[in-house]
């Protein structure tokens, strides 16, 4: 809280470095990681669990992240801690043998890596201030890194082998913790009497419905992160190709970042979030149903931007919406804990069960029916004249 700019213009291109390598790492875990940990012997099952857990420790870590953030002002200090120890645990998996050792090094560096995120996103939106609606333009550089490694990840994969891939994490790790060290800490706005506590944000409904709904469209994109390139593989689809798929997505996400200012002031945020659940049902149920035929899985992938970019960018602007001053941290953790971790380890785990029991075709069916009672209560029960969908 006691920390102020030495510049006060935002940051851009050091905030965007930090998206620029987090996100590239995640590009390297999301496609690739199942298929390694299927290479060194592991079964759905096991695969599914282990995913659940690189996903479930965001329901812990962002929480006491944020509390820890939000008690002594600085974002910042709590999001380098947390970037050099995901560095320096990951390291271990190197030496982890067994499913239990594989499981504790993925739960530990996975609790430290997702914890820092949503402390970035509190400080990045308090270096921009009123000019939150460039939230998506620095963003957007995740979506570069994303793309950059699994076009680049991919190939490697087919030349060099699944080896690859822990070493290139712990790369980009490293440049994610190096990252940190260059953005500056930004003073938040001081916590007044007229502020509601966190309890009071959560006691009303169109907040609560809001998690609920995210929490349901995100459970359907963990069945996608856990095994949508496995899906794939098991086809005939080759590394490379894989990695292109993934990257496309991204890429047309990246036009949508570009405009998304533009959506959000035209539309409102709860307009883009019920075209965002109604896009996840179609592109779930294509990537069931038309796996065969690329077209319609190149189609699907296009639709990325829709259920990943533009819901995220909405949540996002709802989330600071919703929680302000001394809440932002823990409504970003909030938010991050029960989407990406709560409804991201539950579609993982549901998925690593079901796989082998009904196949790959009804697991991604079951994904769009998720999706679709996420737009009935997105629809039904939140009202966009109370939730500031229209907002800078």
């Amino acid at each position: 809280m006691n920390a102020t700019l030495a510049d006060p213009r935002p940051p851009y291109w050091r905030l965007s470095t930090f998206y620029l390598f987090y996100f590239g790492a995640l590009g390297a875990l999301a496609p690739f990681w199942g298929p390694y940990l299927q290479s060194r012997g592991l079964e759905a099952a096991a695969i599914g669990g282990l995913m659940a857990i690189l996903l479930g420790t965001k329901m812990i870590a962002p929480l006491l992240w944020g509390l820890l953030a939000d008690h002594t002002g600085r974002s910042l200090r709590w999001v380098r801690l947390a970037a050099g120890l995901t560095m320096v645990i990951f390291a271990a998996i190197f030496w982890a043998q067994s499913l239990w050792s594989i499981a504790l090094v993925m739960f530990a560096f996975s609790f430290f890596w997702n914890a820092s995120l949503p402390q970035m996103e509190a400080a990045t939106l308090n270096h921009l201030g009123s000019e939150v609606r460039r939230y998506a333009s620095i963003r957007l550089w995740g979506s570069v890194g994303f793309i950059l490694m699994v076009l680049g990840l991919g190939y490697f994969v087919d030349e060099l082998g699944m080896d690859i891939i822990p070493q290139a994490v712990l790369v980009l790790f490293v440049a994610v913790w190096g990252s940190t060290l260059l953005v500056p800490e930004c003073r938040l706005t001081p916590a007044s009497n007229t502020q509601p506590a966190l309890g009071a944000v959560l006691a009303k409904p169109d907040v609560r419905w809001f998690l609920v709904t995210c929490f349901l469209m995100q459970l359907s994109h963990g069945v996608y992160y856990a095994f949508y390139s496995i899906h794939l593989e098991e086809a005939g689809y080759h590394n490379t190709v894989v990695g292109a798929l993934w990257a496309f997505g991204v890429i047309v996400e990246v036009v949508v970042f570009l405009r998304m200012h533009w959506l959000l002031e035209r539309f409102g945020a709860h307009a883009v979030l019920l075209v965002s659940l109604a896009l996840a049902i179609v592109r779930w149920t294509l990537t069931g149903t038309a796996l065969a035929w690329w077209p319609m899985q190149l189609a699907a992938q296009t639709l990325h931007a829709a259920t990943f970019g533009a819901f995220h960018a909405a949540a996002i602007h709802l989330v600071h919406h919703y929680f302000r001053g001394r809440t932002q941290g823990r409504g970003q953790a909030l938010y991050n804990a029960v989407s990406f971790g709560a409804g991201g380890a539950a579609g993982s785990l549901i998925a690593g069960l079901l796989w082998q029991r009904i196949g790959a075709m009804w697991i991604f069916v079951l994904a769009a029916a998720v999706a679709a009672l996420g737009w009935i209560i997105c629809y039904r029960l939140i009202d966009p004249d109370r939730c500031g969908a229209r907002h800078g």
